[in-house]
Order: C-alpha cells, then sequence, then structure tokens
C-alpha cells in the first residue's frame, strides 16, 4: 500500500499575515544539516525561523567526524551553492566521483554494470563530502543569515498544532522552566527516528534489516581514479569511495563502507587494525594495492523510514524524519535537500498567492511532489537491497541478469545517469 505522503485535515481560514503572538514563520525541530538547511533556505526567500536542537552551539559549530561519507548529486551541489554553505568547505573536502562500478560477488568474477557520466554534458557523476563538514557548514551559514534564531541546547517536550497555529513547548540549558514558541508552521527535521513526527499523529514504516553499516577512511597504495565501487558479497556488501589524497601527506585516501549482519560486524569491529585492513584489501581483490586503516571505524545500525505522510494543516516533515533511505544508492542527503527545496518554493507560492502558510491546502503541493520524487527511489532501493542480499542460488542467477541487461541498455543506464547528473527537482528561485 502506497503511503497518502499527505494529511487531510481541515484548513484554517487565517489572514496570510503572522498574527502578534506568531513568534516567527516556521518553527524547525532538529538542528541537522536538513533543517539548518531548510533554515537557510526559508531566510533567503523572506520567510523567519527559529531552529530548535538538542546540541550546544560549540558542538553544532564545530561537530565531530562520524566516518561517514555524503555522496552529493549536481542539483544537490547547486542547491549548497545557492545556499553559500559549499564555499565554506575545504578544498580537501570536496571529492569527484567520476565513474561508478557495481560488482556482484568476487570481483575477478563477471564484471557488473558501469556508469559514468559521458554525454551528460559534465564531466563527472558527482561529488563527495564528509558529512561533519556538511554539518559544520549548514550551521555556518543558518547562524549567519538574517531570519534565522537558533536554540541550541533545546530539549522539544512537545509539539503539535491547532486550527490557527503550531505550538513547540520546549526546556533548555539547565533551565527547567518550560517555554512555548509559537508559529503558523512547525517542520520536523529531527532524524529517522523523530519525536516530533510521532508527536504530530505521523506514522512510519521502519525496515530493520537487521544490519550493520561500518564507515571508515583507509590509505591505499594505488590511485582511485575517481571510481566508486559497490560490491555485492553474498554475505557482507564493501563499498569503495574515491576521496581527496590526504592533506598532510598526499597519501591516496577512500571511504570504506561496509555493511554486515549483527553479529559478523561485531567481529569487524573488534578485529585489530591491520586485520580489518587485510579483510577489506582482500574483498576488493587488492585492487589497490596495501590498505591500511587511517583513523577510527564507526558502526550504524541500518533502518530504513518513509513517513506515513509528508505534510498537513500545520506541520511539514523534510529530511530523514520524511525519508530515511539504506545508503547502497547514495540517495539519503540528497533527497533531504530536495525536500528543502520543495517546500521552500511551496511556501514562497503560498505566499505570493496571498494563502496561509501553514494550511493543509497550501502544503499539499510539496507533500504530493515528494512523494513522487522519493517513493520510486526508496521502493527501487529496497529492491536492490532484497535481491543484492539474498544468497540463494536463483537471486544470484537474477543479480547477473540484471546487471548484464542494466548495462547493455542505454536508456536504463542514461536515466540513472540523469538522477545524478540532472536536475530532477526544483531549485531555489530569487530572493
Amino acid at each position: 500500500m502506497i503511503p497518502n505522503a499527505f494529511a487531510t485535515a481541515s484548513t484554517a481560514a487565517s489572514s496570510p499575515s503572522i498574527p502578534p503572538a506568531h513568534d516567527c514563520d516556521v518553527l524547525i525541530v532538529g538542528g541537522g544539516p536538513a533543517g539548518l538547511s531548510l533554515s537557510a533556505a526559508l531566510s533567503q526567500a523572506g520567510f523567519s525561523s527559529i531552529v530548535l536542537e538538542q546540541q550546544s552551539a560549540d558542538t553544532l559549530a564545530r561537530p565531530a567526524d562520524d566516518g561517514r561519507e555524503i555522496a552529493l548529486t549536481h542539483p544537490s551541489v547547486q542547491l549548497l551553492t545557492q545556499l553559500g554553505s559549499w564555499q565554506l568547505l575545504q578544498p580537501h573536502e570536496t571529492g569527484r566521483i567520476r565513474e561508478a562500478q557495481v560488482h556482484d560477488g568476487p570481483l575477478r568474477a563477471l564484471a557488473g554494470m558501469q556508469l559514468d557520466s559521458h554525454g551528460s554534458g559534465v564531466s563527472h557523476l558527482g561529488a563527495i563530502v564528509p558529512n561533519s563538514a556538511l554539518r559544520r557548514t549548514a550551521w555556518a551559514v543558518a547562524a549567519g543569515s538574517a531570519h534565522v534564531r537558533i536554540l541550541d541546547e533545546a530539549r522539544v517536550l512537545h509539539a503539535g498544532t491547532s486550527r490557527h497555529g503550531a505550538q513547540v513547548e520546549f526546556t533548555r540549558g539547565g533551565d527547567p522552566a518550560a517555554q512555548t514558541l509559537h508559529a503558523p508552521l512547525v517542520v520536523a527535521a529531527d532524524s529517522r527516528f523523530s519525536a516530533t513526527r510521532r508527536q504530530l499523529g505521523v506514522g512510519a514504516r521502519m525496515t530493520d534489516f537487521g544490519r550493520t553499516v561500518i564507515v571508515c577512511r583507509m590509505l591505499h597504495a594505488r590511485p582511485h581514479g575517481d571510481i566508486a565501487h559497490e560490491c555485492f558479497g553474498y554475505e557482507r556488501t564493501l563499498a569503495i569511495l574515491p576521496l581527496p589524497d590526504d592533506p598532510g601527506t598526499g597519501a591516496h585516501l577512500c571511504s570504506t563502507v561496509v555493511t554486515a549482519g549483527t553479529a559478523d560486524a561485531t567481529a569487524l569491529m573488534a578485529l585489530s587494525a591491520e586485520a580489518f585492513a587485510a579483510t577489506v584489501q582482500q574483498q576488493f581483490d587488492g585492487r589497490l594495492g596495501d590498505m591500511v586503516l587511517h583513523g577510527e571505524r564507526h558502526a550504524y545500525p541500518l533502518v530504513a523510514v518513509y513517513a506515513d505522510r509528508f505534510a498537513g494543516h500545520r506541520f511539514a516533515l523534510v529530511g530523514d524524519a520524511a525519508v530515511g533511505m539504506h545508503p547502497v544508492t547514495a540517495h539519503g542527503f540528497n533527497l533531504g535537500l530536495s525536500s528543502v527545496a520543495g517546500l521552500t518554493q511551496t511556501l514562497r507560492n503560498a505566499r505570493d498567492a496571498g494563502q496561509d502558510i501553514g494550511s493543509a491546502t497550501s502544503l499539499r503541493p510539496h507533500a504530493l511532489a515528494h512523494h513522487r520524487h522519493a517513493w520510486p527511489v526508496f521502493q527501487g532501493t529496497q529492491a536492490v537491497v532484497r535481491l543484492f542480499t539474498d544468497a540463494r542460488p536463483l537471486p544470484r542467477v537474477l543479480r547477473r541478469i540484471v546487471l548484464g541487461g542494466a548495462d547493455r541498455l542505454p536508456p536504463f543506464k542514461a536515466a540513472i545517469v540523469r538522477q545524478l547528473t540532472g536536475s530532477a527537482r526544483p531549485h531555489l528561485h530569487g530572493h
């Protein structure tokens, strides 16, 4: 059953102008990259917002490295450039993916699908940036935006809606006294396990894969050529993502992503740095030569989420609170930025038409458009995961048929490349 993506509720008949009781135009719960990017985008569009985030300002300004590298499509890079956060990244924080190769089983077996940007008008499929750098730059832009107020160390107690507005009750810092903010609209941007989403009465279908993702950086002897690899083993999945050379030593560097069952992942995390590197090197068939662990390993449980609704009367969802993806197709943050651009444009259109920006009618275009964009990607990713992690004989045969057929079908490959390099979703327009 396909989720409705939109909450059916009565529409409030109120003036598009903000009543004096409102503290801002939009309350945003969650100060991650999606929530902060939304606040900056809204500011550029002339809307005021208040972001409530439980972490401290110091942590937001200088986030710790969490091992994750985020693959970005060209539309995502364009949006970050429009917001001004892309320009704040350091040169060593922006890598390029020139080509992507998909392998089924041992790398010495039949070659899988290959994707490149030839004929697309651009020189590469996409970019790759550390998650911590995206968080840092999103904070810097939002904190410097004229119409954005960020409340750090804010613990949200409840988010709710009424006919005429949305309310968020919270405490801040060491003060136990509860405070309440009011606005025409509240946006949940507080992760795929969003408490705000639940408080707003929105359910979500969750898929717990019972697997764990291990991410880390590794030094290697041979250059990677800006090629990303997705290697589907029958028990483990290995992704090798090209990174810029180490800025200090000039050594070749890649991001390694291992997806394994929980018990297997626990054993991998318990290995010494040398034994872990040897295991990855062996699964990658030594293509990059000797590999050495560079920094810490980080492990994350693998859960995908798709909210039942993306918007309703006085509320909307963006980022992982709306759709939390399996990382295998690298669409997660790109969908999050797409929801940021789509919601901002929807609110702009409503304001320009003299409508209440928090009404169900005004928010419907965002909910439906994001669902049309996200649902096929989400379902396609789920299908890929099911097919490529099944070790039974028939799925193994089907995998080779799918990869071989896809590699020989230019229209299919071109559609994937367009998703990465083209403009599949709206961008911000004018200030």
